[in-house]
């Protein structure tokens, strides 16, 4: 059986459901006191009705805390929150940027999840923004190995000086240096120039 075909890909509650028994294993905890004695499941619970929804739309996990008496979901403090998509398309966009070899564009999810392309966009990017480490500390250590390695990206049509006809050529490219530590993290980034000399102005941890 498929991985996608599991049902907190398509089902709206068991996507809550999922998620928070990944986020509460030992039951839910209020984001706004963090009580846990006291939780209580509201169902049946519907939004304001609007244009696109004229009977309104379910709001599947909501609880209200007996302590602060407030409302919440397991969508607070995540990044699913002030998120009109629905959850069940935020797993399946997780699922697909994390399982794709070369990465997923915006334009590709907005395709294949049927939402719009600046929807697309905003998911994505809180998607990266979230698998990202947070620090900048230097790379490598005792009896560690870092390789580093250069590539050339940009567009193919530029006609310089050392094309012909729009060929691809390296001077129309930009160059890109990766840091690679072995079994642990990559660092890539942009550089001016790529000349052979300039590998020695690139200090572990100082990326550019």
């Amino acid at each position: 059986m498929s991985i996608l075909s599991k049902e907190y890909f398509h089902n709206e509650a068991s996507a809550f459901e999922h998620v928070e028994s990944i986020l509460w294993p030992r039951g839910p905890v209020c984001p706004h006191c963090e009580n846990m004695d006291r939780i209580y499941k509201l169902e049946g619970v519907y939004s304001k009705p609007s244009g696109k929804n004229p009977y309104g739309v379910e709001r599947h996990g909501l609880k209200k805390c007996g302590a602060c008496r407030k409302q919440f979901t397991v969508r607070i403090g995540t990044i699913f929150e002030e998120s009109h998509i629905p959850l069940h398309k935020w797993l399946q966009a997780i699922h697909l940027i994390c399982s794709s070899k070369k990465g997923i564009s915006s334009n590709q999810l907005h395709r294949v999840l049927e939402i719009t392309l600046k929807s697309a966009w905003f998911l994505s990017h809180r998607i990266r923004e979230a698998m990202r480490s947070g620090e900048l500390e230097p790379m490598g250590g005792k009896g560690k190995i870092v390789e580093a390695d250069e590539t050339y990206f940009g567009d193919r049509e530029v006609v310089t000086k050392r094309t012909k006809h729009g060929k691809s050529g390296l001077s129309g490219k930009r160059p890109v240096v990766s840091l690679v530590e072995r079994g642990g993290r990559v660092r890539s980034f942009f550089v001016e120039r790529g000349r052979q000399e300039d590998g020695n102005e690139y200090r572990l941890g100082e990326p550019q």
